[in-house]
């Protein structure tokens, strides 16, 4: 238990604090066995069942170790006993002081803050927040408020629900709910795809009769989408990392896919090759902070559907080193060489914080394949194997920590 104790600080854990997502998961990310944790956990409960913190961690365990039902229903318990759980800075207290509002649920529900905060002087507080719960009654004195909660069918009213909270809310709020619900793939597409330099598949939301029509050919794609034709991608709503993606060639694929895909909503877009004249799949993961671009990632595969951990980045010294060859020119190269895209994007959405997962045509332009206020962006990646990124991704956390200090001064409401 001694290495997971280091990586989670066990030792320092029995007044109760939280350890928080950020340390657990670098433990799991770095392979590190969790039992020995989750019977710490145990332990504490163990001496006192209303230790809310560790039902949190504990659950938040329980996912890692890809038991989600078990983790919902501890979290579940742990938000019967409080609802506010603080994330200690590791630096100065006097820092800034973030409130987020958060959906109840599994890891994929919200921005992972915790990641962006890691090690600094911000202290984060997390408010679950229900429709049918009120407030609590006291909540922690904060400097300014962001709403982590992600676009989903699931969480569109809750996000009206924080729409009608942070209407009279005392402190600024950054990433108002009502433009993170504008965020579906389908709604993406409508906002952003009059902006210059940039390519934006039309994305429509189908159910799945439609779907059946279309597979039987007794309905065109483009009556669904203007610009589409098979190759076709197909996905099922609100799936994410790639579950239930997939290219379809001709309209008789779809009955198969079908037969392996339950849900009742797809999204269909049309199929763009982005492959580069060496054969090859980039995709980059951006994140506008303020409105400037910060790269966070770039996976290269051969295969269309780029995830970044199955692109074999760490396998290859070739690919590691063009990613860390982008990130030093991206200020002068692909940021300067899609900056008004970028702008637009920026404009349009008017969100302090957001990601975009991009990639680029053979005609050099910014192909969009989504844009989400909750991407995942950590420094969890071994230093060994990927040197380059722990400076970049102090940069973007930098970036996230001094966005927050110039709309507190913008607010006059504090902050360092």
């Amino acid at each position: 238990m001694s290495t997971v104790a280091e990586k989670t600080s066990l030792a320092n854990d029995d007044a109760g604090h939280l350890i928080g997502l950020a340390v657990l998961a670098r433990a799991a990310f770095e392979g590190a066995d969790l039992r020995p944790l989750r019977a710490h956990l145990l332990h504490r409960l163990a001496r006192n069942e209303n230790d809310a913190n560790a039902l949190m961690d504990l659950a938040t365990v329980l996912h890692l170790m890809g038991q989600r039902e078990c983790g919902l229903s501890l979290q579940a318990c742990a938000l019967q006993l409080q609802q506010v759980y603080c994330l200690r800075c590791s630096g100065n207290a006097t820092g800034i002081r973030l409130l987020a509002f958060l959906s109840p649920g599994d890891l994929a529900e919200n921005n992972a803050l915790e990641f962006l905060v890691e090690g600094s002087d911000i202290t984060l507080d997390m408010l679950y927040v229900d429709p049918d719960r009120p407030l609590p009654a006291t909540l922690p004195d904060h400097d300014l408020a962001i709403v982590a909660v992600g676009e989903s069918d699931r969480n569109r009213p809750l996000l009206r629900h924080i729409e009608s909270l942070v209407k009279t809310w005392p402190r600024p709020v950054l990433c108002a709910p009502q433009r993170i619900a504008r965020l579906s793939r389908d709604g993406v597409g409508r906002l952003i795809r009059s902006a210059p330099g940039m390519v934006v598949p039309l994305t429509a939301r189908v159910d799945r009769g439609t779907m059946e029509r279309l597979g039987k050919s007794e309905l065109a794609v483009t009556e669904l989408v203007q610009d589409g034709d098979f190759p076709i991608i197909v996905r099922p709503v609100d799936s994410q990392k790639g579950r239930g993606l997939m290219k379809l060639d001709r309209p008789d694929a779809i009955p198969d896919y079908l037969r392996m895909r339950p849900e009742s909503a797809f999204y269909v877009a049309r199929y763009v090759d982005y492959r580069g004249q060496d054969g090859q799949f980039r995709k980059y993961r951006i994140v506008l902070i303020d409105g400037c671009p910060y790269v966070c990632h770039m996976a290269i595969a051969e295969n269309w559907m780029v995830h970044y951990l199955s692109a074999g980045m760490v396998e290859s010294a070739e690919k590691r080193a063009e990613e860390a060859q982008f990130f030093a020119g991206f200020d002068d190269g692909f940021a300067r060489r899609h900056r008004h895209a970028l702008r637009a994007i920026a404009e349009l959405l008017e969100l302090e914080y957001v990601g975009i997962d991009c990639g680029e045509t053979a005609e050099r332009e910014l192909l969009i394949f989504e844009v989400d206020s909750g991407m995942t962006v950590h420094a969890m990646d071994p230093v060994d194997i990927f040197p380059y990124k722990q400076p970049q991704m102090r940069k973007v956390f930098g970036a996230f920590r001094q966005m927050l200090i110039d709309t507190c001064d913008r607010h006059g409401t504090g902050g360092t």
